[in-house]
């Protein structure tokens, strides 16, 4: 009879759960804010010639970035929510984020001049469409989601201006250059040339298919009118950007893993580096001008196929390692990420809970980028893109190691120190090796 009454009890408490569950509270507003300031240093190095684009060889005053968001969503009708989200940024990185094709500092992406600006960051309407005979899953506020129920099952549709790597090649432990790593080539896949303004946003569609392990995510978005330009363009006769990535989640000795596959292709005005190889020997300027993205020339046909692997693999409840492998085929100027070509990397991050801190992280990564043959040849010819060109060039890869620790000093506040070692910058085997040290404030709530 006691028996009887314990599996009463037990089946009673599993029903109010099941309750509770179902009336967890949902909102139809969402708002959050953060705000990130990064400074950072570099020691002097080796450096027998300097060009337009090269990291200063010299100690440089502290450079220093700010960028400041406020997240706002509001509920519509069943399923659907607009999410938009002014931001404020400004200040520099370190030879205003040149000289380095891993870049030093993922604020610095956003920021188009020293001088703080405003502008809308994103505004986008999501839309989720239940499949057939789908469950629903609460989902808690966060930035950019409402409180509410969602369709396990589920086709979601994006539509407005956003960063296109809100949705693609996202990763568990090396993600958020607020909160983990610095490096541009740590937190997103260096070779994915993904489209985006200057301060890393575009507009364009997103559909995904999500089910429990796993998903399928298709944009088509707008590219720079010019290389890492502000002004994006949309045309289906050269302008555009297509993105297909497959997520599948499964687990390893019972700890949860993931990995993402990432194909792309991309139309732009781009100019081929064999063209751009060609202007420098005949002293044609115009071209030149193209390739080095200053001028609008209204010449179609640029294209750039890559393809790219993420990993996550879960080691305890406090630790986890991450690896990116991409790759493009480097034959057309780079437009609006970064001078990588191919690219891989590998890491680890940790909780401080051994040491009473399970809130603090520590990661240490490493990378290695290179370039194609074309590209190559053309920074030896003394061209230069928008990040990267010495004027000559000794080729070797671009190795960067990066650790961070970041600390948790109240509910709102973070403060990181990080240091980062970088051999052969911009692929040139006669400069450096760099040292640079940086510190991060970051508030959210």
């Amino acid at each position: 009879m006691k028996k009887t009454f314990i599996a009463i009890g037990l089946l009673l408490l599993v029903q109010i759960t099941d309750a509770q569950d179902t009336t967890k509270k949902t909102s139809k507003w969402t708002n959050h804010f953060q705000l990130t300031v990064i400074g950072q240093k570099h020691a002097g190095f080796k450096a027998p010639y300097s060009g337009t684009n090269s990291l200063a060889d010299t100690v440089e005053p502290t450079a220093t970035s700010l960028t400041s968001t406020l997240f706002l969503g509001r509920k519509l009708w069943k399923g659907a929510a607009f999410y938009f989200n002014p931001e404020v940024s400004g200040g520099n990185g370190l030879s205003f984020a040149t000289g380095v094709a891993g870049a030093l500092n993922g604020e610095t992406y956003r920021i188009g001049e020293v001088r703080p600006r405003a502008f809308v960051a994103r505004a986008y309407l999501e839309q989720h469409i239940p499949l057939k005979n789908t469950k629903y899953e609460f989902v808690e506020d966060n930035v950019n989601q409402v409180a509410s129920y969602i369709p396990v099952n589920r086709i979601t549709i994006s539509a407005g201006k956003f960063s296109i790597a809100d949705f693609f090649d996202n990763n568990s432990y090396s993600k958020d250059p607020r909160l983990q790593f610095f490096n541009w080539s740590l937190w997103a896949n260096g070779a994915w040339d993904y489209p985006a303004n200057t301060r890393g946003y575009t507009f364009g569609l997103v559909a995904e298919l999500i089910k429990p392990i796993w998903s399928l995510r298709f944009s088509s978005v707008a590219v720079p009118s010019i290389a890492n330009y502000h002004f994006m363009e949309y045309r289906f006769d050269g302008a555009h950007s297509e993105t297909l990535e497959f997520e599948r989640k499964f687990s390893i000795n019972r700890k949860p893993s993931a990995i993402r596959l990432i194909i792309s292709r991309t139309h732009s005005q781009a100019p081929s580096y064999t063209d751009g190889i060609k202007a420098i020997a005949t002293g044609n300027k115009f071209l030149l001008d193209v390739v080095q993205g200053l001028e609008e020339h209204k010449q179609y046909g640029g294209h750039k196929y890559a393809f790219g692997i993420n990993l996550e693999q879960q080691l305890t409840s406090d630790m986890g390692i991450f690896s990116r492998i991409g790759w493009n085929d480097g034959k057309y100027a780079t437009w609006a990420f970064t001078e990588i070509d191919h690219t891989i990397n590998v890491g680890i991050t940790t909780k401080g809970t051994k040491w009473k801190r399970t809130d603090d992280f520590f990661g240490i990564a490493g990378v290695l980028n290179g370039i194609s043959n074309d590209h190559h040849t053309f920074l030896k010819a003394g061209g230069y893109g928008f990040i990267i060109g010495d004027g000559s060039l000794t080729y070797g890869n671009e190795g960067i190691i990066e650790t961070f620790y970041n600390a948790k000093f109240n509910k709102f506040l973070w403060v990181t120190l990080d240091y980062q070692f970088i051999i052969n910058p911009a692929y040139n085997k006669d400069r450096g090796p760099v040292h640079v040290f940086g510190i991060r404030g970051h508030v959210e709530f």
